[in-house]
């Protein structure tokens, strides 16, 4: 009993009972939606660049707009904010559904699409990062955040494995139809939610006063500053599994759709284990040292992909650099949430947002482009291979701050 209360102990809050349990059908539709819609692209176009310029698309806006968003956030409710962004998801997902289901989708109408989505994330992804906080409190913040993670890998996992399902028997459009409808859950579900306090700053300085006070909050403590630039790196060159696995199951294991769908369904069971083990050890608060192995840990996995050619072996190495992922994020997010002030929340979350999200489309051109010279059995090993030489000079510009994470009980 002791070892399941540690693991839920955030779900004793009503409010973020709400939260979590909508969040749980809107972000599997999400899944649904992302499953398909790529899969949907690399058919039309025959080309690992394109499929890339679609995830740019929808992660440029978080490159540009989610320093300001944060500011914004700040300012305002964050339930206000959500509510707004989950309708436009919903408005979005409805004309996706129409233009596909009636054949006349064209490929620039998916890429306007995937700006909309970008530019509501832009909102949308700090905002309930910086929200879970008002809704479990400073005590149950680690395990809040690992059942938040716990949310999308769950998602991760039945998300591809449904959307290849739906995809072979009914339709690619019936998928955009499910994550349209998905979006109504989370509606409900911060409709249902009741706070005594709302955190809001209604500050009247200049909002790009407000993000350097942000960027000056990062740049200034060295455990964050650390955990930026090893995002920054990772983030950016070993989470284009959209845009990889698709072109590494059709070149590679000469598959189609539920292969893609399988190989991403993988990589959502190593991050649901992560999420899990985390949600039980966040008890004991921050783990740094796994931390820094399982970032050099996913970049060597996807390094060690040239050898890989059959489907289990793939499977295989998904679920592990899933697992490696998963932490480094989790920990990467509780990094930059703990002991903030809530005044900054909002500002700190859209940095961490930014070099999660926002570096994305940089990545993903990267890697299309290479794929498309090279053939997809480079795709994860050019990122693994090129994240291992960057990740040198940072750890090594740092040694004494990186000895004491890899040595907690020694300082």
């Amino acid at each position: 009993m002791n070892l399941l209360s540690s693991t839920f102990s955030s779900l004793r809050e009503k409010n973020f009972r709400y939260f979590w349990l909508g969040q749980r059908i809107s972000v599997l539709g999400t899944w649904v939606q992302r499953t398909a819609q790529t899969w949907l692209v690399y058919e039309m176009t025959k080309s690992a660049f394109k499929v890339g310029l679609l995830s740019a698309f929808q992660f440029i806006p978080i490159l540009a707009m989610t320093l300001i968003a944060g500011t914004l956030i700040d300012r305002f409710p964050k339930r206000t904010i959500l509510l707004v962004t989950q309708l436009g998801f919903l408005i979005l997902g409805a004309i996706m559904t129409t233009i596909v289901y009636f054949k006349i989708v064209q490929y620039w109408e998916i890429l306007l699409i995937a700006l909309g989505y970008g530019i509501l994330q832009s909102f949308d992804t700090p905002t309930r990062q910086s929200f879970v906080v008002e809704l479990v409190g400073h005590k149950n913040l680690m395990n809040g955040i690992s059942l938040n993670s716990t949310v999308f890998n769950l998602a991760k996992i039945a998300g591809p494995s449904l959307a290849g399902l739906l995809m072979v028997k009914f339709s690619v459009s019936f998928c955009f139809l499910v994550d349209t409808i998905s979006y109504i859950a989370v509606l409900l579900g911060l409709f249902l939610i009741k706070q005594d306090t709302v955190v809001a700053s209604h500050s009247h300085e200049r909002i790009w006063s407000e993000v350097k006070d942000g960027i000056s909050y990062v740049w200034n403590h060295a455990q964050v500053r650390l955990s930026a630039e090893l995002m920054l790196v990772i983030c950016t060159l070993n989470y284009n599994n959209n845009v990889i696995i698709p072109v590494f199951a059709k070149t590679v294991l000469h598959s189609g759709a539920q292969t893609y769908a399988n190989l991403l369904s993988a990589t959502g069971i190593g991050s649901l284990i992560a999420a899990i083990l985390m949600s039980y050890l966040s008890r004991f608060g921050l783990q740094r040292n796994i931390y820094l192995f399982v970032g050099i840990g996913t970049a060597t996995l996807q390094a060690a992909m040239i050898f890989v050619r059959t489907y289990w072996l793939a499977m295989g190495v998904m679920v592990m650099i899933g697992f490696c992922n998963m932490i480094f994020l989790n920990q990467s997010n509780a990094s930059f949430q703990f002991s903030i002030p809530n005044e900054l929340r909002g500002r700190i979350m859209s940095v961490y947002v930014l070099l999660n999200q926002g570096t994305t489309p940089v990545g993903s051109l990267y890697v299309g482009g290479i794929m498309d010279v090279a053939s997809g059995l480079w795709g994860f090993p050019a990122c693994g291979l090129l994240a291992l030489c960057l990740l040198i000079p940072v750890l090594t510009s740092q040694k004494k701050l990186v000895s004491q994470w890899l040595h907690p009980n020694t300082d």
